[in-house]
């Protein structure tokens, strides 16, 4: 159960969209991506990055558990890695990767 993961505390700085979601519980493929994370962290040695873990939950919120992580975010055409840092807690993974190919005029 992720309630029993995550802190009071921790929940009570994120936005409400985000506490609501985790109150509620997270559901099978959220919480995959969980355990990918936490074996990659686990796996890697210590003082280096963990091997990036590539998802399309563009939609997942990022948790306190994920700051140091790299996943490579699915924009619609390519994975984009993206180093999880403290800023990012309560923002969705998708607000990151850019989704469209900026025009040069």
């Amino acid at each position: 159960d992720w309630s029993s993961d995550v802190c009071s505390s921790d929940l009570s700085a994120q936005a409400l969209r985000a506490r609501r979601r985790f109150h509620r519980g997270l559901k099978r493929k959220p919480w995959a991506l969980i355990k990918k994370l936490r074996k990659a962290k686990k796996t890697c040695p210590e003082g280096e990055k963990p091997e990036a873990v590539r998802t399309h939950l563009r939609n997942n919120h990022v948790t306190p558990e994920m700051v140091g992580s790299i996943v490579g975010i699915y924009n619609g055409k390519v994975f984009n890695l993206v180093e999880i840092k403290a800023e990012m807690i309560g923002h969705f993974l998708g607000e990151f990767p850019i989704t469209y190919k900026p025009v040069k005029h």
